[in-house]
């Protein structure tokens, strides 16, 4: 049994999920590996004992991390994608152009809606290429209750879209998690940050670049699948 934690980062114009699949032996050694960046980081730097790892406070230097200098949050999380390099099964990427959806349609869906869709889709594809099922734990959201409902009717009836299907390999309903409580979760919002802000952000310098890039190389190997929607650019083919 696979375990996939997911998670989102968006903008006004574009809107990103990521899962991160690991087995229980992999979720528990992230576990371990992640609480052990945080007891680093109240040794070397103060931060208190119940800070989170999150991408964007990290990258900003906000909320348990506006102390730092750089270079040391810059470490912390480059601690953190070496666990999860190291320790996950694989990493799935997707996106929307959310402007687009707007621009190619009167009344479009949700774009969390359209992009958990084909996140599931492609969970369920690995899970079914690796002879596994898989849980899938998300962080929490609104809605809840209508997108157990959607992955009930993607079970039993099948998914909408060109590569509609019945999803198989994930059993149970989407269970949600709040980020505190999980470690995991964490991981997968620092995936789904800096995913987010490599498609869709110009850094200033060319520094900021690499240290992205050499970050992003930690966990590189792992994914397994990556793409964003374009729906006008798709519509003028």
């Amino acid at each position: 049994m696979l375990l996939g934690y997911l998670d989102e980062s968006y903008s006004a114009d574009w809107y990103y999920m990521a899962a991160l699949l690991c087995d229980g032996t992999g979720a528990q050694a992230i576990t371990t590996a992640l609480d052990d960046v945080i007891i680093k980081a109240v040794k070397s730097h103060g931060v208190a004992e119940d800070a989170e790892l999150h991408g964007y406070e990290l990258f900003q230097g906000e909320g348990w991390w506006q102390d730092l200098a750089p270079r040391a949050r810059l470490g912390v999380y480059n601690d953190a994608f070496q666990a999860i390099g190291q320790h996950a099964r694989a990493i799935i990427l997707r996106g929307v152009h959310s402007a687009g959806l707007r621009q190619r349609y009167l009344t479009p869906e949700p774009p969390h809606s359209i992009v958990l869709l084909h996140l599931l889709e492609r969970i369920d594809d690995y899970a079914r290429s690796q002879g596994e099922h898989v849980l899938v734990i998300a962080d929490e959201v609104g809605e809840q209750a209508k997108h157990r409902s959607d992955m009930a009717m993607y079970r039993r009836s099948g998914t909408w879209g060109y590569r509609a299907k019945r999803l198989t390999q994930i059993v149970d309903t989407l269970h949600f998690a709040p980020s505190s409580a999980s470690r995991l979760v964490q991981a997968i919002d620092l995936v789904t940050f800096l995913y987010r802000r490599m498609e869709c952000h110009t850094e200033t310098t060319l520094r900021a670049t690499r240290a992205n890039d050499n970050l992003w190389a930690r966990i590189e190997p792992k994914v397994r699948h990556r793409q964003c929607w374009h729906p006008v650019a798709q519509q003028q083919r």
